[in-house]
C-alpha cells in the first residue's frame, strides 16, 4: 500500500532543470501570505486570533501573520533555493531585490464586482488583481530598462497560487451551496491563467500554478456541515466532506489542464502544475504513515467541538486552546496546516512527486 501511495503521487512529476534564481515572487491567500493581512490591518476584523500566540509558536516563537504554528511552504521552498524568507509587500522600508510576497489571507481569484453581481458580499477586496498591481508598481524599483527587467525576472521563480480556494469556501459561509459554487469554477481557473499571462508578458520565465488542498477535510468545512449532513456526505476513508472536496477536484482538473495549454502557448516558458490536493488527502488517507499521531481531523488550535472548532471562538481567541504537540497533528486550526503538513508538501514538490521544483526550470 505505502509503494502504491508513493507511485501514485509519482505520477504528477513533472519536471525543471537545476537553476539558481534571484528572487521568488508568490501571489496568493493565508496558504502563503507571510504577514500582509496583519500588516494591512484586515486581521482585526476578519482573523484577530493569528495576531496572537500560538500562531508562530513552533518556529519563530511569535505571530508573525502567518496563518500557522511556524513556516509555510513557501518559507520552505525560499529555504531550499537558498533565499531569504519573502517579506510581506507590505512591509515598509524593505529590499524586495530578493523576492516579494503579495498573498493575503483571504484573498480570491475573482474580483469583488463577481460576487456583487451574484448577489454576494466577499469577505475582502485583496484580490489576485490587486496583488499583480503590487507588483506591476514594485518593478521600477527592481530594475531599470526594459532589457534589464527582462534579465532579472527570467532568474526569478513565480507562485501563482495557491489562490482560488477562497472563491468557493466564502460563498458557501455564506449560505451558497457547494453545487452553486461549482458553477464559479471556470470563471476562478480563467483569472488565474489570465494572470499566468500577464506575468509571462511582463518577462516571468519559472512559474509555479499550484492547485487547491482538500478542504472538504478542515475542521471549518466539516464543523459547518455538522446538523446539516447525513452518513452518505462523508468519504468513507477520510471522513472528509465530499461536496467540498468535489469542487477542489473540478477546480484542480480544469486547473491542471490550462497550464497544459499555456505550456503548449508558450513553449519558452516554464510552467509547472504543483498539486497540493494529492499529498494533502494522502495525509488524511493514512495520516500515521506521515507521522501524525492525532486525530487528522480535529484541529490541533480552536476553541471545542467534535473537529475543535469553533465559529465563535477561533484558534488565538480568548478560550481557545492549543494541543499539547503541533508537530504531531496535520490540521493547525480549521481552516489551515500545520509546519509540519507544510513541510511535509514543500518536500513532495522539491523532490518530484507532486512537482519538481529543483530540476525542471531551465
Amino acid at each position: 500500500m505505502k509503494l502504491f501511495v508513493l507511485l501514485l503521487l509519482s505520477c504528477f512529476h513533472l519536471s525543471f532543470s537545476s537553476s539558481t534564481y534571484n528572487a521568488i515572487f508568490n501571489f496568493g491567500d493565508s496558504i502563503s501570505d507571510t504577514g500582509n493581512l496583519l500588516l494591512s490591518g484586515g486581521a482585526s476584523k476578519v482573523f484577530p486570533g493569528i495576531a496572537s500566540l500560538p500562531y508562530g509558536s513552533t518556529f519563530f516563537g511569535r505571530p508573525t501573520g502567518r496563518c500557522s504554528d511556524g513556516r509555510l511552504i513557501i518559507d520552505f521552498i525560499a529555504e531550499a533555493f537558498g533565499l531569504p524568507f519573502l517579506p510581506p509587500i507590505l512591509t515598509q522600508n524593505q529590499s524586495f531585490v530578493h523576492g516579494a510576497n503579495f498573498a493575503v489571507a483571504g484573498a480570491t481569484a475573482l474580483d469583488a464586482s463577481f460576487f456583487e453581481q451574484r448577489g454576494f458580499v466577499g469577505l475582502t477586496n485583496y484580490t489576485l488583481n490587486l496583488q499583480l498591481q503590487w507588483f506591476e508598481q514594485l518593478i521600477p524599483s527592481l530594475c531599470h530598462t526594459t532589457e534589464d527587467c527582462r534579465a532579472y525576472l527570467s532568474k526569478s521563480l513565480f507562485f501563482v497560487g495557491e489562490i482560488g480556494g477562497n472563491d468557493y469556501i466564502h460563498p458557501t459561509m455564506a449560505g451558497l451551496s457547494f453545487e452553486e459554487v461549482q458553477t464559479y469554477v471556470p470563471f476562478v481557473v480563467e483569472t488565474i491563467s489570465n494572470a499566468v499571462e500577464r506575468l509571462i508578458n511582463l518577462g516571468a520565465v519559472n512559474l509555479v500554478v499550484p492547485g487547491t488542498p482538500s478542504v472538504g477535510c478542515m475542521g471549518q468545512i466539516l464543523t459547518m456541515a455538522v446538523g446539516n449532513d447525513d452518513g452518505d456526505d462523508y468519504e468513507t476513508e477520510t471522513g472528509c466532506l465530499k461536496k467540498a472536496n468535489n469542487v477542489m477536484k473540478q477546480h484542480n482538473d480544469l486547473l491542471r489542464h490550462e497550464v497544459a495549454k499555456l505550456r503548449r502557448k508558450h513553449p519558452h516558458v516554464n510552467i509547472i502544475y504543483a498539486d497540493l490536493y494529492q499529498p494533502v488527502i494522502q495525509f488524511f488517507r493514512s495520516p500515521s504513515y506521515y507521522g501524525f499521531k492525532s486525530n487528522p481531523l480535529r484541529a490541533c488550535c480552536g476553541g471545542g467541538g467534535p473537529y475543535n472548532f469553533d465559529f465563535k471562538v477561533r484558534c488565538g481567541e480568548p478560550g481557545s486552546s492549543v494541543c499539547g504537540d503541533p508537530s504531531s497533528s496535520l490540521d493547525w486550526d480549521g481552516d489551515h496546516l500545520t509546519e509540519t503538513a507544510y513541510h511535509q508538501v514543500a518536500q513532495f514538490w522539491l523532490k518530484g512527486l507532486n512537482a519538481n521544483l529543483r530540476n525542471d526550470m531551465k
